[in-house]
């Protein structure tokens, strides 16, 4: 595919046109030109919200503004998010915070605020929403979009269009956000994460194999660090080496894993962007501030989330068909139980029964300092809960849960609790 000798682009702070020539906007001076030879034709995006928790506790308070920010779960938590001026010293999401504190000591640390971080999230997907009805979640802070077909909507290419609604969410909810314009979903992502913050870089057809040839081949959607270290060991770490490859060797050596490998190696990705992807699975844990190995300090927590989770399936009128449990121990490391069910459930007793079946396998002196519980393999809620001819309880226990959940719908979710969790859960959480 030949490149024309004109390449056509735009200064994305006054959108004014700006062809080959000056780096700096004739029209403003801005450096922020966007030039590319596929600019007009590609469609699929993958916006991401730069620093988002940290981002929002800036705005809301100024004084945070040229301070490293780390937001996470106090002392014994994690990192959920850092400012990219803590980042710079080494802060990562995930990292434990005493760790994350080593690095940075002179970090705010502020504690996370979900409702808040959820509502400025929802914010931003409503003006996503106002670009195109194809809109993919991925999180609270990124999604995918397609904007084909929406140039009569907008009277404007979908480029010009994304610049627009970056600049719309800057100057309304005063946060910025990252935009990867591509041909594809895969090239889009990545695209979105080459220059942040406010960043806004394309990705085209006629370039990417070459684009790709390069880069590690943890760019790739699925390969992690296990799978990474798998193909060191065959002698693969860069995504060229998969673009010499044949598929039927690549799939003969790693299976389905193998397809996908010559396929986005070469930047051959024909997944859609669906709208409002479902969720796959529905889960609650927590971080405790101590390390509990003990039933008697578990349990009650196993409960109170078994019912958040129960809540959140009954609002949503989902079920699952799998109960998930998930422990992380005292040195960081995560072990993940699942039991398949013999039909869909959104009982609290249900997926609490189960879990406590599972937790207590695992109760063999470890110490843990997360737990969680949750249900995959989601399915509608008409087919949750038939009679169960073997557990004769089961009935008269759905029958109660039915009717503590009438209560707390009318006062409250504290003013009725089981006997797991009475008086029982004062446990301190990150």
């Amino acid at each position: 595919m030949g490149i024309p000798q004109t390449i056509s682009g735009f200064c994305r702070d006054c959108l004014k046109p700006a062809v080959d020539g000056p780096r700096r906007c004739r029209a403003c001076g801005s450096p922020r030109l966007l030039r590319h030879p596929e600019l007009d034709r590609l469609t699929i995006a993958h916006i991401d919200c730069d620093a988002f928790y940290a981002a929002i506790e800036k705005r809301d308070n100024p004084e945070l503004a040229d301070r490293p920010v780390i937001v996470g779960g106090g002392k014994r938590g994690v990192v959920s998010t850092a400012c990219y001026i803590a980042r710079i010293h080494g802060v990562k999401s995930a990292m434990p915070m005493f760790k994350a504190l080593e690095a940075c000591p002179e970090a705010v640390v502020v504690k996370p605020d979900m409702e808040k971080y959820a509502r400025v999230g929802r914010e931003v997907r409503r003006m996503m929403q106002d670009l195109t009805p194809l809109v993919q979640p991925l999180s609270i802070d990124e999604a995918f979009l397609d904007l084909a077909g929406t140039e009569r909507l907008h009277h404007d290419a979908p480029a010009r269009t994304l610049a627009k609604f970056a600049s719309r969410v800057h100057r309304e909810i005063g946060i910025t956000v990252s935009v990867g314009l591509s041909y594809c979903k895969f090239l889009a992502k990545v695209a979105s994460d080459l220059d942040k913050p406010r960043g806004f870089s394309v990705i085209g057809e006629a370039e990417a194999v070459e684009f790709l040839r390069e880069k590690p081949v943890t760019l790739i959607w699925g390969v992690g660090r296990a799978f990474a270290a798998t193909l060191a060991a065959d002698g693969i770490t860069a995504i060229g080496q998969l673009q010499q490859m044949e598929e039927a060797v690549l799939m003969k050596r790693y299976g389905v894993m193998g397809r996908r490998l010559f396929n986005l190696a070469r930047g051959q990705d024909d997944r859609k962007v669906h709208l409002n992807d479902e969720a796959k699975t529905v889960s609650a844990e927590t971080t405790f501030f101590e390390d509990y190995a003990r039933a008697e300090d578990l349990v009650p927590v196993l409960r109170a989330l078994s019912e958040q989770v129960s809540r959140r399936l009954k609002k949503a009128a989902l079920a699952g068909h799998t109960v998930v449990l998930k422990l992380k121990t005292q040195d960081f490391r995560i072990r993940t139980r699942n039991r398949r069910l013999d039909a869909h459930t959104q009982l609290a007793d249900r997926i609490f029964r189960e879990g406590l079946s599972l937790l207590e396998r695992e109760l063999d002196g470890t110490k843990y300092r997360l737990l969680g519980i949750g249900v995959s393999d989601l399915g509608d809620a008409a087919v949750a809960d038939p009679p169960d001819l073997i557990d004769q309880g089961a009935g008269r226990r759905a029958k109660a849960e039915a009717a503590m959940d009438r209560l707390r719908d009318k006062f409250g979710s504290k003013s009725i609790e089981t006997g797991y969790t009475f008086g029982k859960g004062k446990r301190g959480h990150a």
